[in-house]
């Protein structure tokens, strides 16, 4: 029993916390657009209580979309058109289920994961993610819209194109580390380097599947406002938008995740003893996996007014004629070299 509240207050946290965090990136991203365009960014909303920086922008922009009317157009598929963004959502926040926030394992204080024990912790996110493109399709079949019906078809040929890159660059790290467990990946790089450092390749594959996957500039197609009015999301408003606007910025809290723990050593930081356990070891092993996270997060930001969007058969192209085959050699040329080298890999 105790277990089982312990589980039901972790994915409360862990609920509360990322959708929570995701008001305030909307807030960051506006305050990166306006530093990259020359403005000043939402700098009013809490001025009236005291509240500097307009810190209070991300709660009136919530308000503002709890509060407007839910329009259901009458030409509309609707309960396809009311299943797609509960799919949207559901898909991104189970993703998080297998992800460790931080320590995990049986002499810890607190173990900073849902579901520490499963073994197939990149599969079950690769799985999950992969659902998200059905509510995307769902959405622009069920608008009846053009607009959003082109969106959708771009977005499921986008999504599933990169599919293939995005997992076959994380291939190399499970070799290399032998184990699909997300926490013996993050132990193998505290024993010996980070993962960045030993498959740089399969690194640079997964970041630019990642954008891709993530529907963020340049490989936002499936939205691009200048030609598809906001593509298979035109005819949703009010929470019903909000709810693919929420999924889509926790998958970008998921993939930086994803990224930190594959590449970048999870929680292990230099001079930070990675065996020792306690309360105060543990918190900082947090901090450093979320300061890690943020990092990531602000480079996708950064990279979203930098680069301006790829044409679509050149967005196409980038992943078949590129990514694929560069994947599949780093894969090969990793599964060989961790043949040849393979008992310093497994080494304590």
């Amino acid at each position: 029993m105790l277990t089982v509240i312990g589980i039901l207050i972790k994915i409360l946290i862990v609920v509360g916390a990322t959708q929570g965090a995701v008001a305030y990136l909307i807030y960051v991203e506006r305050k990166v657009a306006a530093y990259a365009q020359d403005r000043i960014g939402p700098n009013r909303a809490g001025r009236e209580v005291g509240v500097p920086f307009g810190l209070l922008q991300p709660l009136a922009d919530g308000a503002k979309m709890l509060l407007k009317e839910d329009v259901i157009p009458a030409y509309v598929t609707t309960p396809l058109y009311l299943l797609a963004p509960m799919i949207a959502i559901i898909a991104a926040t189970i993703g998080f289920a297998v992800v460790p926030f931080g320590p995990v394992g049986p002499n810890q204080v607190v173990n900073f994961q849902i579901a520490p024990d499963v073994d197939i912790g990149i599969l079950y996110v690769f799985a999950i993610g992969s659902l998200a493109v059905y509510g995307v399709i769902l959405a622009g079949w069920a608008s009846n819209n053009k607009y959003s019906f082109i969106g959708a078809l771009r977005s499921s040929a986008q999504l599933i194109s990169y599919e293939v890159p995005l997992g076959l660059s994380v291939l190399g790290m499970v070799l290399i580390a032998g184990s699909l467990d997300l926490n013996t990946i993050i132990n193998w790089q505290d024993r010996h380097v980070w993962g960045v450092l030993v498959s740089p390749i399969g690194f640079v594959i997964f970041l630019v599947s990642a954008f891709a996957e993530t529907n963020r500039l340049p490989f936002d197609l499936p939205e691009s406002e200048q030609e598809l009015v906001g593509g298979f999301h035109t005819e949703y408003s009010a929470m019903k938008f909000g709810m693919f606007f929420l999924g889509e910025y926790l998958h970008v809290i998921t993939v930086s995740f994803l990224t930190v723990i594959l590449f970048f050593g999870g929680w292990d930081f230099p001079f930070l003893n990675q065996q020792q356990s306690g309360l105060l070891s543990a918190i900082a092993k947090l901090v450093v996996i979320l300061v890690k996270v943020t990092l990531v997060i602000l480079f996708m930001m950064w990279v979203r007014w930098t680069l301006p969007r790829f044409r679509y058969d050149q967005l196409m192209d980038l992943a078949w004629k590129a990514l694929i085959p560069l994947a599949l050699v780093n894969l090969v040329a990793t599964a060989a070299i961790v043949q040849y080298v393979g008992d310093y890999l497994v080494s304590p």
